[in-house]
């Protein structure tokens, strides 16, 4: 049996006009996540609700019965973004990144598409358990298998998967053991860009309840400029039995 605490918290930020960031924070049903609607594309907003309300719907379906099928739910929800993209915006579509987990025994079941990302803090330390699936990173894995790979500086974050684009995304999937102890942030990037990992490892551990931490953690993003949406869940595992 889990015992946790969590807490979700979404800011416009100081210089955009719309909030396309969302969050889902259910610490009953232990569905976590945030998703941030793609700069550049029609309807951010709407791509992020929908990407978020369909994650929770699938989710939903499962309780109490088998463990999702987290890559087949990452597609459904493709489906329905790219759906939702032909009614407002036909010529372009619409597009959000995801980033959720979902609480099954003492397992935090992860799928990530696009740049939002999930940390763990555990003892003092951070980890990044997610990767960002920009131009940049793709060119690096590339390489690393031995192929020549160019890119363009300009281009370096842009997103190579993302949810709504016409063919199904590939999500990355991550069975991860928790621990007592333990404390997981999901975030969009107008946190991450703002706040590097020695200053995460830092406020992850500070000892306050998982709400005031994320204000604490929104706040400074906000003095640094605050150039896009600020969303984060905070997850503290009080107890793993």
């Amino acid at each position: 049996m889990i015992k946790l605490r969590a807490a979700g918290l979404t800011d416009i930020g100081r210089v955009r006009r719309n909030n396309e960031d969302r969050f889902l924070c259910d610490p009953e049903a232990m569905f976590f996540g945030v998703a941030d609607g793609v700069g550049g594309l029609p309807g951010g907003a709407e791509a992020s609700e929908r990407t978020l309300q369909e994650v929770q719907l699938q989710l939903k379906a499962h309780l109490g019965r088998s463990l999702p099928n987290l890559e087949k739910i990452v597609h459904k929800t493709n489906e329905a973004v790219q759906e939702l993209g032909q009614e407002i915006s036909p010529d372009m579509g619409i597009a959000s990144t995801l980033t959720f987990g979902h609480i099954r025994g003492r397992t935090l079941h992860l799928a990530h598409v696009g740049d939002s990302r999930a940390y763990m803090w555990r003892n003092g330390r951070l980890a990044a358990l997610t990767s960002d699936h920009s131009v940049e990173n793709e060119a690096k894995a590339r390489r690393a298998r031995g192929e020549k790979i160019f890119f363009h500086e300009v281009n370096r974050n842009a997103l190579t998967r993302c949810m709504g684009q016409p063919t199904p995304p590939e999500p990355d999937l991550l069975a991860h053991e928790i621990e007592a102890g333990d404390r997981y942030l999901f975030c969009t990037d107008g946190i991450s860009r703002l706040v590097n990992d020695a200053e995460l490892e830092e406020i992850l551990g500070r000892p306050l309840d998982p709400e005031p931490l994320l204000r604490d953690l929104i706040a400074l993003a906000l003095r640094r400029g605050g150039p896009d949406n600020a969303t984060g869940v905070m997850i503290y595992i009080d107890a793993v039995e």
